[in-house]
């Protein structure tokens, strides 16, 4: 009995030394991740002193640089890889004023991609869109527009957010508006149907006419929140104003005050630039062939510093490489991180790279993308792979029960086609998952707003997920198993009555807003 209880403690002797080598690495990333945490540092570095990533901008490339030589100070490989081209522009200073009927400083700025004024600026009086009876009368009030601003919103009923008015407004008041604000919505969209253009094709046809200028409002429906997005002008400046400051311009439109803006907007054509991913690897040693991937990308669009979309996704990747190249310098498989550019306008960085390396796409172990928000991650499907719930469930058995337990799997899962840049490499066949997380009120306060910036960070959330999404790397790099991409079969669907069909790689837009 003896000889046996020794012959089975000598079989067991390399997996115990294997179970203890992987809590000392464990141990070792929350560690370093809450002793040394660079988190801070990297977002002062990425978002006060860069800034908005915006795809084209002397601002991407700089990040781009700025990452490249973050990695090599952490003995990291790291390059910029081009995939293509863009428009290039930088933004200037923007700045708008009411100079009549009396003079105040109005919150807003320019869209992306647009022309600047001169060094004077444009002055002009602002004009509203009429009450269109149908597509002739339009074309002959057109020649109104020439010399004048054009606001091309509605004037919005309220400011307030619907939470805060369901929290403070009588149920009778709460409806009211909302039944208001509706009528308001489709008379406004009905009125510029009625012209024979829609809400984007309106605007080139008012510059064609001789418009000096375009002014918007894109609320977000959140207090003092702006989408802020491409320009749809050529010639002219396009700028977005704050609800509420639009919202009195245009009162004084409907009264009769004939109201006067100046816009200086110091913007720059800068022609066709370069545009990159930025890829760095820490190389494996016995799978050098097999990698994991960290995944987020690196652009922003530009109302603020792009700090939750997606500063927030790039400093989890980036911490966690550099957890992992310090206290898991020779994993098993090549642990590899992608900032993607231009996911904004299409998930063109990634959907290139998948394109341009099958070598490595055909030998993924697993992607982890992290991008929606600064919140700790709440959720992680099996993006429609039958397996993924025997691998994922076992990788996540090594995370901390503090961090786990709040995390809601979801198997099989089902592919994604779009929103980030998981669903370029899902679409390629490759087992790729989002760590999805929580909100913190991100659609509507910082998702593409004036409002993302980094006063907004979560930062113990953050560190939460870098914690989470090392351990995942460390796991699957040391899988003893090769992931399974076998595919889950897609359900009929209803409308179509045929079953539906996994997502197809996207063809990258390589050459963008020229």
């Amino acid at each position: 009995m003896q000889k046996l209880s020794l012959y089975i403690f000598l079989l067991l002797l390399p997996l115990l030394g294997f179970s203890q080598e992987k809590n000392t690495v464990i141990e070792n990333i929350q560690k370093e991740a809450y002793e040394n945490s660079q988190l801070e540092i990297l977002g002062h570095e990425l978002l006060d002193d860069i800034g908005p990533r915006l795809v084209g901008t002397p601002q991407m490339q700089q990040a781009h640089d700025w990452a490249v030589a973050k990695y090599k100070t952490w003995g990291i490989a790291a390059e910029n890889q081009q995939w293509g081209e863009w428009k290039g522009w930088e933004r200037g200073i923007t700045h708008i004023d009411m100079v009549s009927p009396r003079v105040q400083t109005l919150s807003g700025t320019q869209l992306a991609w647009n022309p600047g004024t001169s060094s004077k600026g444009v002055t002009a009086e602002l004009i509203v869109l009429p009450e269109i009876k149908d597509s002739i009368s339009f074309r002959k009030w057109l020649p109104n527009v020439k010399g004048k601003f054009v606001m091309v919103a509605m004037k919005q009923p309220t400011g307030r957010p619907d939470d805060n008015w369901k929290e403070w407004a009588t149920p009778e008041s709460f409806e009211k508006m909302k039944t208001e604000r509706e009528e308001m919505t489709n008379a406004w969209n009905e009125n510029i149907k009625r012209s024979g253009y829609d809400r984007r094709s309106i605007i080139p046809a008012l510059e064609e006419a001789g418009a000096v200028g375009i002014v918007d409002s894109y609320w977000s429906k959140a207090f003092g929140a702006n989408k802020i997005f491409g320009a749809r002008t050529k010639k002219i400046p396009t700028v977005d104003i704050q609800l509420e400051d639009y919202g009195m311009l245009y009162r004084m439109v409907e009264h009769g005050d004939k109201p006067k803006i100046h816009v200086v907007a110091e913007s720059k054509d800068l022609g066709v630039v370069s545009a990159f991913n930025t890829i760095a690897e820490i190389k494996g040693t016995e799978k050098p062939d097999e990698y994991v991937i960290l995944s987020a990308h690196f652009d922003s669009w530009d109302g603020g510093t792009g700090a939750t979309d997606n500063g927030t996704g790039t400093l989890v990747m980036m911490e966690a490489m550099r957890i992992l190249k310090k206290v898991y310098p020779n994993p098993k498989r090549t642990i590899l991180v992608g900032h993607w550019g231009s996911e904004e306008q299409g998930l063109n960085g990634s959907s290139s790279f998948v394109a341009d390396h099958p070598e490595i796409v055909n030998n993924i172990q697993a992607v982890f993308n992290q991008d929606n928000g600064t919140g700790r991650v709440k959720s992680i499907n099996g993006a429609g792979f039958l397996q993924s719930y025997d691998y994922i469930s076992r990788w996540l058995r090594a995370v901390p029960d503090t961090i786990r337990k709040n995390i809601e799997t979801t198997f099989p899962g089902w592919p994604a086609s779009g929103g980030s840049d998981n669903a370029s490499f899902v679409a390629a066949g490759a087992p790729a998952f989002s760590l999805s997380s929580l909100s913190w009120d991100y659609w509507n306060y910082t998702w593409h707003t004036n409002l993302d910036t980094y006063d907004k960070i979560v930062f113990d959330d953050v560190q939460s997920n870098v914690i989470l999404t090392a351990i995942l790397a460390y796991m699957a790099s040391e899988d003893d198993s090769k992931t399974s991409r076998e595919q889950i079969i897609l359900p009929i669907d209803d409308k179509t009555g045929e079953r539906q069909t996994w997502p197809t790689p996207r063809v990258p837009q390589r050459k963008g807003g020229m």
